[in-house]
């Protein structure tokens, strides 16, 4: 999935529902870091998580 996300996207991590929305600041490689509207910024391992896209945002 991480070769799908671009910076600026939005997303949602789907066992942290809690942190809200997310926008993806910066991908390399697997690693995707995404700013999250509850929980800041975080590096989410895209081999291990399936970041779920929030289209037309």
């Amino acid at each position: 999935m991480s070769q799908l996300l671009e910076p600026g996207m939005f997303v949602r991590h789907p066992a942290q529902p809690e942190w809200g929305l997310g926008q993806v600041q910066s991908v390399v490689g697997p690693k995707v870091t995404v700013n999250f509207e509850e929980a800041g910024k975080v590096v989410v391992d895209t081999r291990v998580v399936d970041l779920d896209w929030v289209p037309g945002l």
